[in-house]
């Protein structure tokens, strides 16, 4: 016996390994959901400046800068936090997906359970090459991947890891420990 096939002790030389899952994508929605806010963001210390020049009140000018900081929270930091609250990630063997902020909620599908990959599109996520990915497996309500960039490719990529989980899975079908049925 060689080094290269000789056990190390406290583990099972004759045992298949188990390929380990990779992350192949991680994903948020496109970007473009935040336009109005990046809008407001450079457009706002500006407005605050000039309206402050124009008042001379004190109360008035207070009354400004309260202003300016509560469009700031609600209408560019508030949709920033829920676009990064809001993620995806594909790994070999499943899709995850996250989102919340107090209240997290997390589901899971395997690619090997084999589900139905669809693709919609609007004429702006054609325009950007983006797209609403829904993934329905049959037993549960469809995940729905919202807006996702490069859609065709995420498609793609899902479509061959659920062959690919399919392929693996009907490779252990007569394998030790399973019950397979000839008819």
């Amino acid at each position: 016996m060689t080094d290269e096939t000789r056990a190390m002790p406290g583990t099972d030389a004759g045992r298949a390994s188990v390929p380990t899952e990779r992350v192949v994508a991680r994903l948020r929605s496109n970007a473009r959901a935040l336009f109005w806010s990046a809008l407001i963001f450079i457009s706002l210390p500006g407005a605050t400046v000039y309206l402050f020049g124009i008042f001379s009140e004190a109360w008035i000018r207070a009354l400004v800068v309260v202003l300016a900081v509560l469009v700031f929270l609600t209408l560019v930091l508030l949709p920033y936090v829920f676009w990064l609250n809001r993620r995806s990630t594909i790994t070999t063997r499943r899709i995850i997906m996250r989102r919340g902020f107090f209240v997290r909620e997390r589901r899971e599908i395997f690619h090997s359970r084999g589900y139905h990959v669809a693709l919609k599109r609007s004429w702006l996520q054609s325009a950007f090459r983006s797209g609403d990915i829904v993934i329905t497996s049959g037993v549960e309500k469809p995940i729905v991947l919202r807006d996702v960039p490069g859609a065709d490719t995420v498609l793609e990529a899902l479509q061959d890891l659920v062959e690919k989980n399919q392929i693996l899975l009907s490779g252990h079908a007569g394998s030790v420990g399973t019950v397979t049925t000839a008819f």
